[in-house]
């Protein structure tokens, strides 16, 4: 069986007609293969003339150099020998996009596994799969088209190209050409112009941290770009610097050493008007345009107003320099400024100073404050309230809404309790919205605050653009006065959704781009349209911001938030002075108004120092609002000034001036106030109230008290919560004079600040002998004296109300009460209050 089988599968000997085609297709094959991936392949002698030397142009608004940079005045793109360039450059780029360099002959088998695993563990782009030859081979040999193809035909041909690279040039001349010519982002071609864009230095300086920084970058220009996004490019070096220690590039130590070196972004020595905003704009020139377009020679012709640029820079170098020579010879500590100027209408941002001095190493002059997210301080308060006034709630407040501004403990979520004080350390009593608002009282604002949630504000924060206002599991009501931070070029937007009747404000720097050729690459489009706030909202708190009257009782009758025309305006100052800022705006007209060149201009400053160090004695109303005041004045000097359009809805009603209703006729003083239409107060003012005296006793009248003993007056019925403040204000009050009212014969003395278990934190930013406690008692009767007491230790006796004093911090646990002695001479005692005071470290 076997011999028959093996005769029936015994090979046979192939045709001669067979075989010949058989050996022509196997010649066939190969060689189209080869045709196929050389026709049209580039030579690689035509390498130098293919070169990139692009150059830009960024204009003003107005076609005004910004700054410039062109080849052949060697300008960004200088080609430097390898010897020119950092070792530690030369050594993080090898580690990162090709460790096998100079082993391979400019394709690297193992590599592209090596890359393959790296990416597929890290689930993105970690490592390149071709080697820095085929780089070179694709960026300058490969026409556009075929160079953003993703095929084996155009591997396999950069493969070749790579091959007769390799035996064309040496290693070195094939790094050096890689390192030249590599794109950093921000129009930066070549690892010269890279250092002195981002670090204002030769690539032969480039320390081991900057250079792991720049070696990141070419696999994602626009993504790692530090100016732009700071924490990807610090986690893309950190990667660089595990390849560099991998690589036996660096030790452990030598490589945490780098991680924690922090980076110093300068400019270069070349000419730029507006630096921060130049270098801004053209890193955002990555993102607008396609790789291939990058490579062209551009003009960018920006939103930015040279002229109103240099009045921006000049009144803020003149106030910090006012503020810096005090006459008392104390100085104020500050030396940074910010400042954003945006047309309302638009968002084209026309002025943007990110620092006095970019070049300015002291003060970290680089570092782009319109940009830096810092605690706003009050600067938060007209959203606070803009949310109240939303007609759509179920309770809106109104500019006639009465709060009380007395010492008051607010709970928050853990079960703290909050005791916010005002900037002068007074309390106002009843107050109106609009003053509480224009004149920025704290205590209303925390009040606005419980009334509408957080979630109401980070809501409204994040429609009008507030990117960095994010609800976290710690916030609490304090946010009222600043506890999150924002950006100044985001803060001064968002206040321009009320110069333009409610829209969302998206501000751009780059208005269009356009190639040598003058083919247009990019045109901004105008913004989409959208409606964040009730156009009577936004008119309300426009209304308030200008009313000079209403913020007199905090900042005075003439200060530096008074301009020559309709300005709305809000100062905003943290409680430890690190920042202070001043932003208004002006009428503007509305993305459904012709109103031709008048749009509205919302100016925004910023005042600190870049290092948090904090400012001595210096507010939102001192050091920002001057600069604010002559900035805006300068720029719209001869410009028509408008009125904020009132929109149809709104209703002007008579009220009591104390406490927002319908006058009684016992009201004597009363004003005009706004409101929206169904907001109107209906309820008729019961704080005053017209009584009979007996003038021999002060008490009542009563029906014994003779004709000639009566007399008519005018006394307040406030709530018991305001009462304190009004006797401490010396206000009469009807209950001090009813007779029927009887006192609480169980707590006659009552401790009402600070409220029981309540917890205050320390700053270490600040003397601690600024630091104090406001501690009070309230009597029901009369007393020969009343004294005050913490931990056993007499603090403060008083002879007659207010019975209150403030007292010096100390971190601890702490108890306090009052003894007042009654005129028969019998002592009485409050309940004691314990609260804790503790150091901002402590939580």
């Amino acid at each position: 069986m076997k011999t028959k089988l093996k005769g029936i599968f015994k090979a046979r000997p192939p045709s001669p007609r067979l075989l010949i085609p058989l050996l022509l297709l196997l010649l066939f094959i190969p060689l189209t293969l080869l045709i196929t991936l050389t026709h049209d392949l580039p030579d690689v002698d035509t390498l130098p003339d293919r070169l990139n030397a692009p150059s830009i142009r960024v204009e003003d608004r107005n076609g005004q150099l910004l700054y410039e940079s062109l080849s052949e005045e060697g300008g960004r793109h200088t080609v430097l020998s390898l010897d020119e360039i950092s070792p530690h450059l030369q050594q993080a780029t090898l580690a990162t996009e090709d460790r096998n360099f100079y082993q391979h002959p400019g394709v690297d088998i193992w590599g592209i596994a090596r890359a393959f695993w790296i990416n597929l563990r890290g689930r993105e782009v970690l490592a390149g799969g071709s080697t820095i030859t085929q780089q070179v081979a694709r960026g300058l040999l490969f026409t556009p088209e075929e160079r953003f193809e993703n095929t084996l035909r155009r591997k396999l041909r950069e493969s070749l190209l790579a091959w007769r690279l390799t035996r064309r040039y040496t290693k070195d001349e094939i790094l050096a050409l890689y390192l030249n010519q590599s794109y950093y982002g921000g129009l930066s071609y070549g690892v010269e112009a890279a250092a002195q864009t981002y670090f204002g230095k030769p690539a032969a300086e480039l320390d081991v941290a900057e250079s792991a920084l720049l070696a990141g970058l070419p696999q994602a220009p626009s993504l790692y770009n530090p100016l732009l996004n700071p924490e990807a490019a610090q986690e893309r070096q950190r990667v660089v610097l595990g390849l560099m220690e991998k690589e036996g590039f660096l030790t452990a130590e030598e490589r945490e050493l780098a991680e924690g070196e922090p980076l110093a972004f300068t400019a270069s020595p070349y000419p730029m008007e507006a630096p921060h905003f130049v270098l801004w704009a053209r890193a955002q020139v990555d993102d607008l345009l396609t790789p291939e377009d990058l490579k062209s020679s551009l003009t960018v012709r920006t939103t930015l107003d040279l002229t109103w640029q240099h009045h921006a820079e000049r009144a803020i170098q003149k106030h910090l320099q006012t503020i810096q020579e005090d006459k008392s010879g104390l100085g104020h500590n500050v030396h940074n400024a910010a400042l954003v100027a945006l047309d309302t209408h638009t968002g084209a941002i026309r002025a943007l100073v990110g620092s006095p001095d970019y070049f300015d190493q002291e003060i970290a002059g680089a570092v782009n404050m319109a940009l830096t997210p810092r605690q706003p301080g009050s600067a938060l308060k007209p959203f606070i309230y803009a949310a109240a006034f939303d007609p759509a709630q179920a309770d809106p407040w109104t500019p006639s809404t009465m709060i009380l501004d007395v010492p008051r403990n607010f709970t928050l979520q853990d079960g703290k309790s909050y005791a916010p004080k005002n900037y002068d350390n007074r309390f106002h009593g009843p107050v109106l919205v609009r003053e509480a608002l224009a004149s920025s009282y704290n205590i209303p604002a925390v009040a606005a605050l419980e009334h509408i949630g957080l979630e109401t504000l980070y809501g409204l924060g994040a429609d009008l653009g507030l990117s960095t206002l994010d609800a976290r599991e710690e916030s609490d009501l304090s946010l009222a006065l600043g506890g999150d931070e924002v950006s100044l070029l985001e803060l001064t937007a968002a206040y321009g959704a009320f110069s333009n009747r409610g829209y969302r404000l998206i501000p751009f720097a780059i208005a269009s781009i356009h190639d040598s050729q003058g083919n247009l690459l990019y045109e901004a489009a105008p913004s989409e349209r959208t409606r964040v706030l009730d156009p009577r909202v936004a008119w309300l708190i426009s209304d308030i911001l200008s009313d000079n009257t209403a913020r007199t009782p905090g900042f005075g009758p003439n200060s530096a938030l008074l301009i020559d025309r309709p300005a709305a305006v809000k100062t905003g100052t943290t409680s430890n002075f690190h920042d202070n800022w001043t932003i208004g705006y002006t009428p503007g007209y509305t993305p459904d108004d012709t109103l031709g060149d008048t749009p509205g201009l919302a100016v925004g400053v910023w005042v600190g120092n870049t290092d948090h160090e904090p400012m001595l004695n210096v507010d939102g109303l001192s050091g920002a609002a001057p600069i604010w005041h002559q900035f805006i004045r300068t720029v719209l000097r001869g410009v028509p000034e408008t009125d904020f359009d009132r929109p149809p809805g709104l209703e002007r009603v008579r009220v009591c001036t104390l406490s927002g209703l319908l006058p009684s006729e016992a009201c004597p003083y009363q004003r005009l106030e706004w409101f929206i239409d169904g907001t109107q107060p209906t309820q008729v003012d019961t704080f005053y109230r017209e009584v009979e005296i007996d003038t021999t006793t002060g008490a009542l009248a009563d029906a014994d008290t003779p004709p000639e003993h009566r007399r008519t007056v005018t006394v307040l019925n406030l709530p018991p919560e305001a009462r304190a403040w009004a006797r401490g204000e010396g206000i009469p009050l009807f209950s001090d004079l009813d007779t029927q009212q009887s006192p609480n014969p169980e707590h006659p003395l009552l401790i009402i600040s600070p409220g029981p278990n309540t917890t205050y934190y320390l700053s270490t930013d600040v003397p601690a002998a600024t630091q104090r406690i406001h501690i009070e008692a309230l009597l029901q009767g009369e007393a020969e004296a009343v004294t005050l007491w913490v931990d056993g230790e007499e603090i403060a006796t008083f002879t007659h109300p207010p019975y209150e004093t403030w007292w010096p911090a100390q971190t601890g646990e702490h108890q306090t009460w009052a003894e007042a002695t009654t005129p028969e001479g019998d002592i009485i005692r409050s309940e004691r209050v314990n609260f804790t005071v503790k150091a901002k470290s402590d939580e």
